[in-house]
Parts: structure tokens; sequence; C-alpha cells
């Protein structure tokens, strides 16, 4: 980023897996003389690791987050609603000279893009966007909590643990359930 070069940013999300709730993605532009210690792949961190890092990586680099609602993942499918907020998140970062992005699928963006597997463990840029990806989302789902109580959605986030299928086969489906999600939809057709 010195001199005027086009800085590298780090692309990860947070919630493909989910029955319910968003699908999170942050872009990451680190800066080379404020890097946070202790970066490394968001589910390898304790919660008051990623929340501390959440505030230092918000204090010192440019971030951006794009969230994709559980309407886009129905109509479009959670790999292009993914990639949707992906490019959301880029498009409030700027002009960048790469996108490293977490997986091995590529989503169209207006700079070259450079996948890595397990991004999150071998680049610093992606680290920090999975820190940012699951920290936001995690806050959107304990929010949720309250407004539909039952559910445990502080507890398991919307992922499919047995407490959340037993929630939604007693108290069926809200609106933050994914219904194109095989479980939701199951139950759905009953």
């Amino acid at each position: 980023m010195r001199g005027g070069a086009r800085p590298v940013c780090g692309i990860d999300e947070a919630g493909r897996g989910p029955w319910a709730g968003p699908v999170v993605a942050a872009a990451v532009v680190l800066d080379p003389d404020c890097i946070p210690a202790g970066l490394d792949d968001s589910k390898k961190l304790t919660g008051a690791q990623r929340e501390a890092l959440f505030a230092l990586i918000m204090g010192s680099a440019k971030v951006g987050i794009g969230i994709a609602d559980v309407a886009r993942i129905d109509r479009n499918n959670i790999l292009q609603a993914t990639f949707w907020a992906m490019a959301q998140a880029l498009g409030q970062i700027g002009d960048v000279a790469l996108a490293l992005v977490d997986g091995n699928r590529a989503p169209q963006l207006p700079c070259p893009v450079q996948t890595i597997v397990a991004g999150d463990a071998k680049s610093l840029s992606v680290a920090a966007a999975s820190i940012v990806a699951k920290v936001t989302r995690d806050r959107i789902m304990v929010g949720h909590d309250a407004s539909w109580p039952g559910y445990g959605f502080a507890r398991h986030k919307g992922y499919g643990t047995a407490f959340h299928r037993q929630a939604l086969q007693r108290l069926g489906p809200t609106p933050l359930h994914r219904r194109s999600f095989a479980p939701v939809a199951a139950l759905l057709a009953h």
C-alpha cells in the first residue's frame, strides 16, 4: 500500500452451512504497519479472542462487510448469495490489486482473484476477514435470539444442532430459516 501501490485484500465468509440467518462476507486490507498479533482462522479462536481481534482489525484495517439475507439465499442459492456478499464487501474497500478468497471457487470481482483452500489459515488478510465475518454474523444471530425465543439462536447461531432441530419441529420455521435448505424444506413439506 506504500507509494500509491494498490493493496491486496483478503475475503472470507461466515454462515454458508446454517439453517437460519444470513451469510456474511468480509473484505479486509490490513495496514502493513499495524497487523494485529494472533490472527488465525476464526474457527481456531475462542469467542473472546475473536471479539478482541475484531476490535483491533476494525481499528486498523480497511474493512468491508456484505450481508446476503435469507431471501437472497433461497432465491439464488447459497453459493451465489455468498459471491454476492463478497462483491458487496469488496465494493466498500475500493480499488485493490488482488483479492485473496478463501476456498476453491472464485466470485466474479472487479479485480484479479486468487482462491486459497484453507486461506484463513494461510493468509493474514483472509484470517482477518474470517474473524470479521464470523463476529458480525454471530452478533446478528444473537440479536435475533430475543426476537425469536425458544430457537436458541444465541447458542447455535442457526447451525443444525439437535436443539435447533427440536425447536424447528416444536415451533416451526421463522422468517430467518432458509427454506431452500433440506431440514427446513422437509419440515415445511409435512
